[in-house]
């Protein structure tokens, strides 16, 4: 198993998570702003037909999905400086939905995933504020998305985004301080600091979903933890 998470990732989470699978710390220089510049999901949008990437990614990143044979397709629209330029790879696709603002998301997303249901949202950083959890249940620090998915008679509980920190902003967001592997939600940092924490634990235990604390701390985004097979 490969994971990608941000480089500035707390020492303390990154050792916990290599118990995992092998690391690979992201991270760019020049392309986008600071804050989300080691965000995973920001450069790459995991979908059931394989991993599209950021065509401006750097080349060492190429060569590590190579190297692992990781099935990949290059986007259209490089990641900018702003948004909505550094949003155009942050859509959450499953086996059943495409869930993304269709005025910003690259086109390569949906074309290579047809039949897929299609969920539009305002909001441009879908994965930093989504969760999809199996079964088809949802958590979301985004009351726009969260309003989207009931309409589709989802299970969706809203996270205070004020619970998870990110560097040079006031809050990050609840996708973003999470990632997914099978039955497994990783949360980089403790969930004694959300106040939904019981919420949270009883959605995870009706999709069968075990909760794993990185560390001992605020949550923080680090632009979703991808977990790759290779």
């Amino acid at each position: 198993m490969l994971i990608l998470c941000d480089s500035k990732m707390p020492a303390t989470a990154k050792a916990r998570l290599a118990e995992y699978g092998e690391i690979v710390e992201f991270a760019t220089r020049g392309i986008t702003y600071d804050a989300i510049s080691g965000h995973p999901d920001i450069f790459f949008c995991p979908t059931p037909v394989g991993l599209i990437v950021a065509p401006n990614l750097s080349e060492k990143y190429y060569s590590v999905l190579k190297k692992h044979a990781i099935n990949y397709t290059v986007g259209q629209m490089p990641v900018g400086v702003k948004y909505p330029d550094s949003a155009r790879y942050n859509a959450l696709v499953n086996d059943t939905y495409l869930i993304q603002n269709p005025m910003i998301s690259d086109p390569t997303i949906s074309e290579i995933n047809p039949g897929l249901d299609i969920i539009n949202v305002k909001q441009g950083y879908v994965r930093c504020n989504l969760v999809g959890l199996p079964g088809g249940s949802f958590i979301t620090s985004d009351r726009g998305i969260e309003k989207s998915l009931m309409q589709y008679s989802k299970e969706v509980l809203f996270v205070d985004p004020s619970s998870v920190k990110l560097s040079g902003f006031e809050n990050g967001f609840i996708g973003g301080a999470c990632g997914l592997s099978e039955n497994k939600l990783f949360l980089c940092g403790s969930l004694r600091y959300i106040n939904e924490r019981d919420q949270i634990e009883a959605l995870a235990a009706r999709s069968g979903v075990q909760i794993i604390e990185l560390y001992d701390g605020m949550p923080v985004d680090v632009g979703t933890i991808l977990f790759l097979k290779d």
